[in-house]
């Protein structure tokens, strides 16, 4: 869900950073007076709107949380986490399972969220431990829905891990319209979120609407992360094609209307998927982007990238590394360095950095996508352009949109405008599937 905007760094080293930027009279209020503390509490309450957080619960832990500190933040997300967990594991489920549900749905994602600036130390056990938590909550939580999910983990392989095999953790979420064929979502987050916040940010938008939505995680996304220690593979078509596999195999799918949703760093996972998986009847890019090492690399500087370029690997490293240790560093830039390191599962900038190149889509690729592209774009994000000329490179296979900032929509992503995100994106893809009929006489059910 989350991406990059950028800061500037005492050292003259320029990174990727979260913030919105304070100067701007129409961004969103913010709940800290460290950006990116604001911009973080902003996703986790923008939650809020699907049942993953509660307002007044998000504002009191930011107002106990101390700028900057990432202890502070890690503290009160735990102590948040666990008061809700224990109410939630006070209520009798079989008799309340909705204030249950409810509950541990909020649990989960406090939990999810306070190890979030922890990952500049891999080795730190919270991060495993809290994360566990997270998805265990999560799990409880999606049990007492009245259609549980499905979880499993499908089977994959691809040249860029370890032994060529690894698995693909989903979550099958069936609409509650009878056992028809039905159309179905494959929602995919990016650099740093969870399947879990896209269940919450989308997912339960979609089911509404009467569809079925499989969620999932690949290399570099937190559960395989955690399990399988895999960071990103290029090669994301041998992610998403075996999810695709496996909904050929159920009969409540309609394989002629399978769409996939990308979010943040997954708008340019999902299309690069896109470019070898055509089994696809729409991709829909939340936001659209084609080369997030273009977007580093201008931010780094020319003396910076220099280094790299001229093999100065130790170098390299060393400046990057001592803007991330440093103090002086913005809380946004020292982030974004570490969850690069971290979901790239290394140590080394440099290899992070070689690495981030090849996931890169140009122009001939784009071509070799067979169906209709949403690409949107928050009118306050930084992805320099990126969608735009994405848009414009697929032709009059792409529609463009973007979200307004006036009406609170101009986020990265559309954080906290769950509903006009879902309202223009579900729109377009019901027209681009020029209306699927939906089973007669089925009431639909609010999740």
């Amino acid at each position: 869900m989350r991406f990059l905007k950028f800061a500037l760094l005492a050292c003259q080293l320029v990174l990727p950073v979260l913030a919105q930027d304070a100067t701007n009279s129409s961004a969103i209020f913010q709940l800290s007076s460290d950006p990116e503390f604001a911009f973080v509490l902003e996703t986790v309450m923008s939650l809020a709107n699907n049942y993953g957080a509660q307002t007044g619960e998000v504002l009191r832990a930011a107002s106990q949380i101390t700028p900057g500190d990432f202890e502070s933040w890690y503290d009160q997300f735990v102590y948040l986490g666990d008061a809700i967990h224990d109410k939630a594991t006070a209520i009798n489920a079989s008799r309340f399972p909705v204030s249950a549900r409810e509950a541990y749905f909020r649990s989960s994602s406090y939990y999810r969220y306070a190890p979030f600036f922890l990952h500049g130390n891999q080795s730190d056990p919270r991060i495993n431990k809290i994360g566990a938590l997270a998805v265990e909550d999560f799990n409880k939580a999606a049990a007492l829905l009245p259609l549980p999910p499905v979880n499993l983990n499908i089977p994959a392989s691809s040249p860029n891990v370890p032994g060529g095999n690894f698995s693909v953790p989903v979550r099958f979420f069936k609409a509650q319209r009878g056992n028809a064929k039905l159309p179905t979502l494959v929602l995919n987050e990016g650099y740093d979120a969870a399947q879990e916040d896209v269940y919450h940010e989308l997912g339960l938008e979609i089911l509404n609407r009467g569809w079925n939505v499989i969620t999932y995680e690949g290399p570099g996304q937190p559960t395989v992360l955690r399990d399988q220690k895999l960071g990103f593979i290029p090669d994301w078509w041998n992610v998403l094609s075996p999810v695709i596999d496996y909904l050929e195999t159920r009969d409540d799918v309609d394989m002629d209307h399978v769409a996939t949703v990308g979010v943040s760093f997954g708008g340019q996972l999902t299309p690069l998927a896109a470019t070898r998986e055509h089994r696809l009847s729409a991709v829909i890019c939340v936001d659209g982007m084609t080369d997030m090492h273009a977007i580093f690399a201008a931010e780094l500087g020319a003396t910076t990238i220099a280094l790299y370029n001229n093999g100065s690997y130790a170098e390299f490293d060393k400046l990057i590394l001592a803007a991330a240790r440093s103090s002086s560093t913005p809380t946004s830039a020292r982030w974004a360095l570490d969850q690069s390191l971290f979901s790239f599962n290394t140590t080394s900038p440099s290899v992070w950095w070689g690495r981030l190149a090849e996931f890169t889509i140009n122009s001939t690729m784009l071509a070799n996508i067979s169906c209709p592209v949403f690409v949107g774009e928050g009118e306050n994000d930084s992805l320099g352009g990126q969608a735009v000329k994405m848009a414009r490179t697929l032709g009059n296979k792409a529609t463009y949109n973007l979200f307004r900032t006036d009406v609170g929509a101009g986020e990265h992503c559309q954080l906290g405008a769950e509903a006009q995100l879902a309202q223009v994106t579900m729109d377009w893809l019901d027209e681009t599937w020029e209306h699927v009929a939906l089973p007669k006489n089925l009431t639909n059910v609010v999740y």
